[in-house]
């Protein structure tokens, strides 16, 4: 039984906008990157399939499916105490996640638009996509009196520079990893309809069809680029992103248990499932991918997450902040230890097996 904290009241930045949760290393991000390197980028190598995906983000095949329907016509407030928190709180994070994409996407195509029409056009197309998603899960908070404030969050939220070659990496796992998490919860509720408490599930396998699409983008860009998986760094690269990702996966869903068990779904299979899933698909981009069968390797994942709690519940005390630092050193570095072992497993070539991943 995974060990979760209840989920906290939202605070309020005034009546009816919820304030941006607390930016953590489990929150999303908002990224800015080298403009100018990704306009530069020689991408002929793949010029062909990536002018076939941009054709397919133009064809915008979702473009009728984000309409509120009349089931959303009614009160929510039967929804309450603990799965209404935890629901509001899924909506922020994945609300805040989607916005994040737009905000790098839409940049993205302003600066390239008169020195890479390709990559401009699929940029534009994909910040489309965000923002409609951002939109359409906002609309939905608000069916609980709540909202986030998208253009604080744009002028307040602290943005991380990665170069390129992280972009890709981070954007490529996140859209895959996306796609699984959206695929999944939306078939255990096709078979579960009775757990379905709200219709926003409903629309779960078209949006992931989104999240696909800009995978497969950025899975060609990524081969366009030899330096991304056809060296050694570029192995030990990928490596690290898929378990940072994984890692990252793995405790924000056991962190909110509560919200998986109000839609009947078991966090721990799911997390396995969802990172199974992922890494299967990398296969298809990356040098090589995580051994996930080892059996160190949700073990000490799960590890993880059992100490993430111990320091969430320091954080929540009314010590001294000097008091909880030094008592969650030492949960820290015992995380780092168990990243650094799990690391440190011989991954699988999928260079080699790549003709037999469908």
């Amino acid at each position: 039984m995974a060990k979760t904290l209840q989920t906290l009241e939202p605070e309020l930045l005034k009546p009816g906008v919820k304030a941006p949760v607390k930016e953590t290393l489990l929150t999303p991000r908002f990224y800015t990157t080298d403009f100018e390197a990704v306009a530069q980028m020689d991408i002929s190598a793949h010029e062909a399939e990536l002018r076939a995906i941009v054709e397919e983000l133009r064809a915008d095949y979702n473009r009728h499916h984000f309409v509120r329907d009349s089931e959303f016509e009614q009160s929510w407030e039967h929804i309450d105490g603990e799965t209404r928190r935890s629901f509001i709180e899924f909506l922020e994070r994945s609300c805040t996640s989607e916005f994040s994409g737009f905000l790098l996407f839409k940049e993205l195509s302003r600066r390239l638009k008169d020195r890479n029409p390709i990559l401009a056009d699929a940029f534009h197309f994909m910040a489309r996509d965000e923002a409609r998603h951002a939109g359409f899960l906002n609309k939905a908070m608000s069916d609980f009196n709540l909202s986030l404030d998208l253009r604080y969050l744009t002028k307040n939220r602290t943005y991380t520079f990665f170069p390129p070659e992280w972009i890709i990496y981070t954007v490529y796992l996140s859209e895959k990893i996306g796609y699984w998490r959206y695929i999944l919860m939306f078939r255990h509720l096709e078979s579960h309809p009775d757990k379905r408490f709200y219709p926003l599930f409903r629309y779960f396998e078209s949006w992931c069809q989104d999240e696909n699409r800009h995978g497969d983008f950025f899975k060609a860009l990524l081969r366009s680029q030899p330096k991304l998986w056809n060296t050694w760094k570029s192995r030990l690269w990928v490596r690290f992103f898929l378990l940072s990702v994984f890692a990252t996966h793995t405790l924000t869903v056991l962190e909110r248990a509560a919200f998986y068990h109000s839609v009947g779904i078991n966090p721990y299979e799911y997390n396995v499932q969802v990172i199974e899933k992922t890494n299967e698909t990398a296969a298809r981009a990356f040098p090589v991918i995580l051994n996930t069968n080892h059996p160190d390797f949700f073990e000490r994942l799960e590890q993880c997450s059992d100490i993430q709690f111990k320091m969430a519940l320091i954080d929540r005390s009314d010590r001294l902040p000097i008091v909880k630092f030094f008592q969650k050193l030492p949960l820290l570095l015992s995380i780092i230890g168990h990243l650094l072992r799990l690391y440190s497993i011989k991954p699988i070539n999928a260079e080699s097996s790549r003709e037999f991943v469908c």
